[in-house]
């Protein structure tokens, strides 16, 4: 039940907030229950001292978790989330970001995610999460 691209990326602009759409999101990849987005850099989405922001990390965690469990459904459905938990491992400066959304366990009312973030062009960790969603319908 695998979405594609285009599916995917119509998920992204019909069921975020302006705000979370004005982080440049795009879907790189979806497969069954996992989704690669991507979060271009800018300068905005820096902190004091160049890094990007958590928060900006945070809400890519999100979004790219709701597309991972459309991709698992086949589709969007009606969820929110319950529970985020996110580690900072290493600034990134300059460079996109690949979010890496990967469902553990999903049932009919709940999904847990295990998401890696890295800077584009390397494979070392610069942020993980997990997450928790109620699935809603």
């Amino acid at each position: 039940m695998t979405l594609t691209l285009a599916a995917a990326e119509k998920v992204l602009a019909d069921n975020f907030a302006p705000w979370v759409l004005d982080l440049g999101l795009t879907v790189d990849s979806v497969d069954g229950a996992e989704a690669v987005l991507r979060l271009p850099w800018s300068d905005r989405l820096a902190r004091e001292g160049g890094g990007l922001s958590g928060q900006a990390l945070m809400a890519a965690a999100d979004t790219a978790t709701v597309i991972a469990v459309a991709s698992a459904r086949g589709g969007f459905v009606p969820m929110t989330t319950v529970q985020q938990n996110i580690t900072f491992q290493r600034p990134v400066v300059g460079a996109d970001v690949l979010v890496r959304a990967r469902l553990t366990k999903t049932g009919k009312r709940m999904a847990f995610a295990d998401i890696v973030m890295t800077a584009d062009g390397t494979e070392e960790t610069a942020a993980h999460a997990t997450a928790v969603y109620a699935l809603l319908g």
